[in-house]
């Protein structure tokens, strides 16, 4: 098997972990928020450590980068709580698809904070992937809409997030800054977990530990992805993530998204796939 093909089958089984991720929150039920992304940075913490430790990097990276560091891990935590807050209240499709405006967000802020130029093909993407957005939204006057400004804003702090990760890619060791957004992320839930802690039944504990293992798989994936081919050629494939997680919610909930929906979904990955080939 070639890089390439590693690479595109790495980034696919990334995909799916996410998507069952995804319904793995789904499935957990009235379990509160916070003690499900508690429970899926716990067990990613375990292995960013193994994977730390076998790059020989430091826990915590340099002193000039803390402020950095930190300001990563508390926009990509806002993200991972708006985004399950998101998939409880969503179709999984439905919150897939916003999430993954979040590239959108890192040309936007990237345009922003680290000066890279837009160019015309970009600006037009980002402006179609909005109104994308807005199909599956669906704004109205009240409380209705919140889980899909919740999903929509999801995909903003990771944007953010990612764009500090860019940033910080020739200062830090990747391993660092996985390891610290862990870390982070599961010292700031716990207390917040404790306060509303409600003891899971047996399935809903193993829905639990099932939500942190495949985020972990999916991050491995990811990674190791990047590994093998450069991330403009294999970032598109991300996109199935969408797919996959309208069939698991059509076969476990019955879930069908509505035609709006549909369409704004398709906008956003039709625009995704012109930028990517654009770029190359």
């Amino acid at each position: 098997m070639d890089n390439k093909l590693k690479a595109v089958s790495l980034m696919l089984l990334s995909a799916l972990c996410f998507a069952f991720m995804a319904a793995m929150v789904k499935l957990a039920g009235d379990i509160p928020l916070f003690e499900k992304v508690f429970f899926r940075n716990f067990i990613s913490l375990f292995l960013a450590f193994a994977i730390l430790k076998q790059n020989n990097s430091s826990m915590f990276g340099k002193k000039e980068n803390q402020k950095y560091l930190m300001a990563r891990a508390l926009l990509g935590l806002m993200g991972v709580f708006l985004y399950f807050y998101s998939i409880n209240n969503l179709y999984l499709a439905d919150s897939s698809m916003l999430n993954k405006l979040s590239p959108f967000f890192i040309t936007f802020f990237a345009a922003i904070f680290l000066k890279e130029k837009l160019n015309p093909v970009k600006i037009i993407s980002m402006v179609v992937v909005f109104i994308g957005a807005l199909l599956v939204i669906k704004p109205q006057w009240n409380l209705s809409i919140a889980p899909a400004v919740a999903g929509f804003l999801s995909a903003a702090f990771a944007g953010g997030a990612y764009t500090l990760v860019r940033f910080l890619k020739d200062r830090e060791d990747p391993s660092t800054i996985v390891f610290y957004f862990s870390f982070i992320s599961v010292i700031g839930t716990f207390p917040l977990m404790m306060l509303k802690f409600t003891m899971p039944t047996k399935m809903q504990f193993v829905y639990l530990i099932l939500t942190g293992v495949f985020a972990a798989i999916a991050q491995f994936a990811l990674t190791h992805s990047y590994r093998y081919a450069p991330a403009s050629e294999v970032a598109i494939y991300n996109y199935t993530n969408i797919i996959f997680s309208a069939i698991i919610g059509l076969f476990i909930w019955n879930e069908v998204p509505d035609f709006l929906s549909l369409i704004g979904g398709l906008m956003i990955v039709v625009m995704a796939a012109i930028s990517y080939f654009y770029d190359k």
